[in-house]
């Protein structure tokens, strides 16, 4: 709706130089409908075949047409019957145009001023993270975006409580005062009644590499991540249960969590992919050897991430498949399994130890840098405890 209400302003700014009483002009606003190419789009927009052929041929090298994507929105103004203008949004960023010059169209990608800003972004939870960051008038990707930085330490589905409260230094890229996406996060609090107070900030290493730390320099990092999912929520826990198609108590070597059908799975800590085929029961899999004798599994997926093969080694928090419901399954979820040492063992009460510390050596020029961004974010922590007093 805000990307239409964008190109409706824009559609008033082009009418106005054509607002000639001796001149007739006609303005079309059109969307890319599925399975719509282009060209067919144009034409049952009215606009001639060889109009549509000079137009794309304005844009050649300018802009593929063949990756139009559903929802696109395009702008044609014709003037006594010939094509004035054309206008083609892909998002609130990418714009191209075609402008008649003469007996010539000349294309070319607008550009469009964007700027990068740092921000405070302050969240209280009451229902959920999305409703939260819609209540601060924040877009709610910031969600998705804290998740990523805590998830070492915190499941937000099974973790979060009301009254819970986060607050981030973050980038955000602006274009005519509105959020187009945020870049890193600087820093980051998280207060929470069933996992304590959390504060991290981003620090780059001396070989280009940034990372999060904890104020006293140990690693935010984990060697396993909370959960192989961003958002999900345990529909069937670790041990003995009923099972659903079998009708009868069977051990339950994991846990499901329910996830709609592709959903990104997540690698919960560095590996090599020892199993990625279909095992029958299990659907779709993908196994991990780890370190220390640990393996991971991770069943019922609709496909496979790029390069998940056997002997593939896979990074943290890499997306190594898409949640689905293959195998014996009585609906989408992700079944994730954890075995140390060769036995199965409960993933939700295993308490893994952080990865390496910051180096001695780096501890000054690291407070030296975060000392600014903790004074930011302890400035909000100390104006709401004001407001809260008044009250």
């Amino acid at each position: 709706m805000r990307l239409a209400s964008a190109f409706l302003c824009l559609g008033l700014l082009f009418a106005a130089p054509f607002a000639e009483a001796s001149t007739r002009y006609i303005v079309k606003n059109r969307r890319i409908e599925p399975n719509q190419p282009l060209a067919v789009a144009l034409e049952e927009a009215g606009l001639p075949p060889e109009q549509t052929t000079a137009l794309i041929a304005a844009l050649e090298g300018v802009f593929d047409f063949r990756k139009s994507r559903v929802g696109d929105q395009f702008r044609l103004v014709i003037r006594e019957g010939e094509l004035d203008f054309f206008g083609y949004r892909q998002s609130a960023v990418d714009e191209w145009q075609v402008r008649r010059d003469g007996d010539k169209y000349i294309g070319s990608k607008r550009a469009i001023e964007v700027e990068k800003q740092v921000a405070l972004v302050s969240l209280e939870i009451n229902n959920s993270l999305y409703e939260a960051a819609l209540a601060a008038g924040e877009d709610p990707i910031i969600g998705m975006v804290l998740a990523d930085v805590f998830a070492w330490d915190i499941d937000f589905y099974r973790d979060v409580r009301k009254g819970d409260r986060a607050r981030a230094l973050v980038e955000k890229f602006v274009s005519k005062g509105r959020i187009l996406r945020y870049g890193e996060v600087l820093a980051a609090t998280y207060e929470g009644e069933s996992v304590g107070s959390k504060r991290v900030f981003r620090y780059e290493l001396p070989d280009g590499k940034a990372s999060f730390f904890q104020e006293d320099g140990a690693s935010a990092r984990k060697a396993f991540l909370k959960s192989p999912l961003k958002y999900a929520h345990v529909t069937s826990g670790f041990g003995s249960r009923f099972h659903p198609v079998l009708q009868y108590v069977k051990a339950h070597n994991g846990v499901d969590y329910a996830a709609s059908i592709g959903t990104p799975v997540w690698a919960v800590a560095d590996g090599t992919v020892t199993v990625a085929n279909n095992t029958g029961a299990g659907g779709n899999t993908v196994c991990l050897r780890h370190t220390n004798g640990f393996e991971t599994c991770y069943l019922h997926l609709s496909k496979y991430g790029a390069g998940v093969r056997v002997g593939a080694r896979v990074s943290q928090k890499q997306v190594i498949a898409y949640s689905g419901n293959t195998g014996r399954s009585t609906g989408p979820h992700l079944h994730y399994a954890l075995k140390r040492g060769g036995r199965y063992v409960n993933p939700l009460n295993q308490n893994f130890p952080r990865t390496e510390p910051l180096p001695k050596h780096l501890m000054a020029d690291f407070h030296a840098k975060i000392a600014p961004m903790a004074q930011q974010l302890d400035a909000v922590s100390v104006a709401a405890a004001g407001v809260g007093a008044q009250q």
